[in-house]
């Protein structure tokens, strides 16, 4: 059997999970919790920010791309520039906002790409998006994510349409 010597990924996972866990048991939200504000949201109700109501945190892989296809447009119709903030999804519609948290860091941005193409990760994030999530160099690692429920600030059912 193999020991944590072997997987030096398992000690920072176990911590951000303790981090996360903790934080919400005290009702903290994740990307709160080094700057100590308050959240009213439980773990299993939406979170708010920015004016959108986020669902609850989820884990998922994610890595990061970018050099090497700067200058080429994104699938979303994007220039993608080592400054062009976003995430590539094999699913979600272009311009559906996620939220992402990383050992106390969190970044809100869109889905502009389609992937990952790397097998067992979920997200692929640009390297913009990445640094400002403190990712480190290897560039896989676990994320918390919440996909965009809508603008919290619009009342239900307003500007519905039947279908």
């Amino acid at each position: 059997m193999k020991t944590d010597a072997n997987r030096p990924w398992r000690k920072s996972h176990l911590w951000t999970t303790l981090l996360v866990t903790a934080t919400f048991a005290l009702g903290v939200a994740p990307a709160q919790a080094t700057t100590g504000g308050a959240s009213t949201a439980a773990a299993s109700e939406a979170q708010t920010g920015n004016g959108l109501a986020f669902s609850p945190m989820h884990w998922a892989g994610a890595t990061w791309y970018g050099p090497g296809l700067y200058g080429r447009h994104t699938a979303c119709g994007r220039l993608l520039t080592p400054h062009t903030l976003g995430v590539a999804h094999r699913s979600l519609p272009c311009g559906t906002t996620v939220k992402f948290v990383y050992r106390g860091r969190s970044v809100v941005t869109q889905v502009i790409d389609r992937g990952p193409y790397s097998h067992g990760n979920s997200w692929d994030l640009t390297l913009a998006a990445a640094e400002d999530l403190g990712f480190d160099e290897a560039g896989a690692d676990q994320v918390g994510y919440a996909v965009s429920l809508g603008d919290a600030r619009k009342p239900s059912g307003a500007g519905d349409s039947a279908h």
